[in-house]
């Protein structure tokens, strides 16, 4: 049991909140390539992908695994990324900084997703089941390449205005 729940029923409320943030997360990227600022996605994707993270911890468990490492550094970039859109408004070398750590976030979501793919659908399984077989590596190089396009993209695009950066 875990806040009140059993396991079951937890996994499925972190799945569909950590699905929940990375569709988010999208949207909020595809605001960033067109400059166009999307505060309630935006909102959604920093709130759901803190929570995902946060409750990744709340699983039962014995050793730090890498999970809880991908967790502990999404958690330090979200705090920078809430601060630099918040406190920071943007302004200045806020923008870049927004920009990284959240689309950093994203990524590591995303990561976790194509890890938790491998394990739980059985083709994708069958293909790689030690995960460190070529599908596997294909697939994580490609998610980590989209978003290093993704990454420059956006800080070369996303110049938000005033306004915004005020609000």
């Amino acid at each position: 049991m875990v806040l009140g729940l059993d396991m079951t029923t937890f996994t499925l409320i972190h799945v569909v909140i950590s699905l929940i943030g990375i569709a988010a997360g999208l949207i909020a990227m595809i605001g960033l390539l067109s400059s166009k600022p999307l505060p309630g996605w935006t909102a959604l994707f920093l709130v759901t992908t803190i929570l995902t993270s946060a409750t990744g911890f709340l699983f039962p468990f014995f050793q730090l695994l890498p999970s809880h490492i991908v967790g502990i550094i999404s958690l330090v970039l979200l705090a920078a990324a809430v601060v630099a859109l918040y406190v920071g408004r943007l302004a200045g070398w806020w923008r870049p900084a927004y920009v990284v750590t959240a689309l950093l976030s994203l990524y590591l979501n995303v990561f976790v997703l194509v890890v938790q793919l491998f394990q739980k659908v059985t083709v994708l399984r069958d293909l790689a089941p030690n995960q460190n077989e070529p599908p596997f590596l294909a697939a994580q190089g490609v998610t980590l390449l989209f978003f290093v396009v993704m990454i420059i993209a956006a800080l070369r695009r996303y110049h938000p205005a005033p306004s915004y950066a005020r609000a």
